[in-house]
């Protein structure tokens, strides 16, 4: 049954059964289509367990599930809103990243929509420029619409070094917004308070220090990053 109601669509895919029905064979790490389900109702679902997570080099074993969920724990936190709901949790297969299937808009076209100067691409510019988001592509933009996109794959998230990959540079080094400012400020307060409780479980300590750091570097500059010159600025391959 389909579930119209928000926080009834959140409380199955915590606590329904999950049952997987398919894999995305296009993934490198074990991506599950599943269902989680309560009594007649279900909620489609990407399941993520770590015990399908492939070995990384620059990235230790068996973190990425927790990088996806703190990822959405910044994104909800920091009011950027461009997470699916996302919880970690038992599966079949073990504990993983359990997330909202996303339906797309498929009139929308992403090979022309990701260059655009568009609000909400802007504000994912920003959210990856916070978790040093190390693999934005094409491919991982979700729009549900022409106003609302969302975005997917934030395993690779977090290193402690510099490595922000992504296809949104349009607005590398303009200036931060009045709005954007004061978001990054009240994140980066949240993040010295009660969200560092749930950080800590997810993230190294030198990991956190890693992304205050970053916003604080993105106060003080007041402006988008600029591509590297010491590593791709873009994801390959960039779908």
């Amino acid at each position: 049954m389909d579930i119209v109601d928000n926080s009834t669509r959140q409380e199955i895919l915590r606590t329904g059964e999950i049952q997987v029905t398919g894999r995305l064979v296009d993934a490198s790490n074990a991506t599950l289509f599943a269902l989680a389900i309560s009594g007649e109702d279900q909620v489609a679902c990407i399941y993520k367990p770590i015990a399908g997570e492939r070995p990384l080099w620059d990235f230790p074993d068996g973190t990425l599930a927790a990088r996806e969920y703190a990822s959405y724990l910044i994104s909800e936190v920091g009011g950027f809103h461009v997470v699916p709901f996302t919880v970690m949790r038992d599966g079949p297969f073990g504990v993983g990243m359990i997330q909202e299937w996303i339906d797309l808009d498929e009139s929308i076209d992403l090979m022309e929509f990701f260059a655009l100067d568009h609000p909400r691409l802007r504000v994912m510019a920003l959210f990856d420029a916070v978790i040093n988001n190390t693999d934005r592509k094409i491919g991982h933009l979700l729009p549900r619409n022409s106003e609302d996109v969302l975005g997917c794959d934030h395993g690779v998230t977090f290193h402690v070094e510099d490595k922000l990959r992504t296809v949104l540079w349009q607005w590398s080094d303009l200036p931060l917004t009045q709005e954007e400012i004061e978001m990054l400020k009240s994140l980066k307060a949240k993040i010295d308070g009660e969200l560092f409780l749930d950080l800590k479980e997810l993230l190294t300590q030198d990991e956190i220090e890693s992304l205050r750091m970053r916003i604080e570097r993105l106060l003080a500059t007041g402006t988008f990053p600029t591509p590297s010159n010491e590593w791709p600025p873009v994801p390959w391959p960039a779908f």
